[in-house]
This record gives C-alpha cells, sequence and structure tokens, in this order.
C-alpha cells in the first residue's frame, strides 16, 4: 500500500479502497481536477430520501461555490448544512482491450464531502458570483454586468467547505491479461478532448468582436487541439 493511502485512516469516508494505487489525497491534484470541470454532481439525504443533483460549481480556495433560486428547496436544504457530497468525473480516453474484462477508461475524478452555508451578505454574493463567471471562462466577470439587488436577493448562494476530499486516477495504456496478447484483436487507447466551437454572437450586438475572455478561450482551445 501507498504511504499516502496509509496516511488516510482505514474506514474515512474518503478513502480509495478499490485500486488504491490511482488514490491521490494531496490538495493539489484535488484542486487540479475541480478547476478543470464545471458540472458537480451534489449528493445528499433529505428525511431519509437521497437525492443527486447536477450544478455548475467553482471551486474558491478550500470552498466549492454553488448557486441556485432562492425558492428551490432542496437548495434551502443544503443551505441548513445537512451532510454532503459532491462528485467530479472528466473521461480523457478509452481504454480497448482485448478481452471484454479489460476494457476501461483514462480518467481524472475527485469526490469531496462537507457541508455548505448560505452566503447572506450581498458583497459576500456578488463577489461568489463573480468568482463564479470567472471560473467558467476566465476573465469574464469584467466583461459583463454584475448583479444587481433584485438578482442578488433572487439567488441563493452556497460555499460548501472541503473538508475531507480524495481523487483518483487512470491514465496508460491497456492492461490486458498476458494470456490474451497473442489474439488478433486490435488494442489501444483513444484519447477523447473537449473543445469549443466556433462563438455565435447575439442579435443585436453593438459591437460584435470577441472580448478578450472569449479570445483567450478559443486559443486555449486551438492549442490543445
Amino acid at each position: 500500500m501507498d504511504a499516502e493511502t496509509e496516511a488516510v485512516p482505514r474506514g474515512a469516508r474518503h478513502r480509495v479502497d478499490r485500486t488504491r494505487a490511482r488514490a491521490r489525497y494531496d490538495r493539489a491534484s484535488v484542486h487540479a481536477i475541480l478547476d478543470a470541470g464545471m458540472i458537480a454532481h451534489v449528493a445528499f439525504s433529505v428525511a431519509g430520501q437521497p437525492f443527486v443533483i447536477p450544478m455548475l460549481y467553482a471551486r474558491d480556495d478550500e470552498t466549492i461555490v454553488l448557486h441556485g433560486s432562492i425558492a428551490s428547496r432542496l437548495m434551502g436544504e443544503l443551505a441548513d448544512g445537512v451532510p454532503a457530497c459532491l462528485g467530479v468525473t472528466h473521461l480523457d480516453g478509452l481504454v480497448l482491450a482485448r478481452s471484454h474484462f479489460d476494457h476501461s477508461v483514462n480518467y481524472r475524478s475527485v469526490v469531496v464531502f462537507g457541508r455548505a452555508r448560505a452566503v447572506g451578505d450581498a458583497d459576500e454574493k456578488a463577489a461568489a458570483l463573480s468568482r463564479f463567471v470567472d471560473a467558467l471562462i476566465p476573465g469574464r466577470a469584467a466583461e459583463s454586468r454584475a448583479a444587481d439587488r433584485n438578482e442578488l436577493a433572487a439567488t441563493q448562494v452556497l460555499r460548501l467547505v472541503i473538508e475531507d476530499a480524495s481523487a483518483k486516477i487512470r491514465s496508460g495504456g491497456v492492461k490486458d491479461n498476458p494470456a490474451d496478447l497473442a489474439l488478433p484483436h486490435w488494442a489501444g487507447v483513444v484519447p477523447m478532448r473537449t473543445h469549443y466551437a466556433a462563438p455565435q454572437p447575439e442579435a443585436g450586438l453593438a459591437d460584435a468582436s470577441l472580448p478578450a475572455s472569449v479570445r483567450g478561450l478559443l486559443a486555449a482551445n486551438e492549442a490543445t487541439a
């Protein structure tokens, strides 16, 4: 067993017990995977009924910023500080083996445990939403209008504290059974990438030229193509 896993107490809620060599517990690994994503699945239980909600999110230091309607009952339950679990996964490739059993995927995933608190202060709420917009596309918050008083009043903003977290990563090639290596079947990895298409401006724009944030996004997109 690796030293990193050994340092996590047996029975801890974030300990990875299956394929422990893929586990990462350091904050740098956890943060990197969170920062590369946009959608998290947030799970919690209310009166014995489990819920899982796909939500846009942004990491801000050791908290996860979530937002939704102030009228949402489930957002209200989360705001009350019920124990919650949040999961993020990126698929990086299809791993095609010579046997059905050894097919897999390359991936990066994070599971976070914590409790959320409601952001009540208007300035803090506005700052959290600005951070949220910049997490989706860096620099965009300065290029768009901040939320006004009515919009802030209609929005529930939560900060879920990262109490415990673990990452799990699979990379590399096929792990075929040695007995299958002579079989005449193709094996290998089909990489997966997310890319942005050409922007589609709204009609009636006073200036249809692309802002710096979108140009930067497209440049990064080209660099990874």
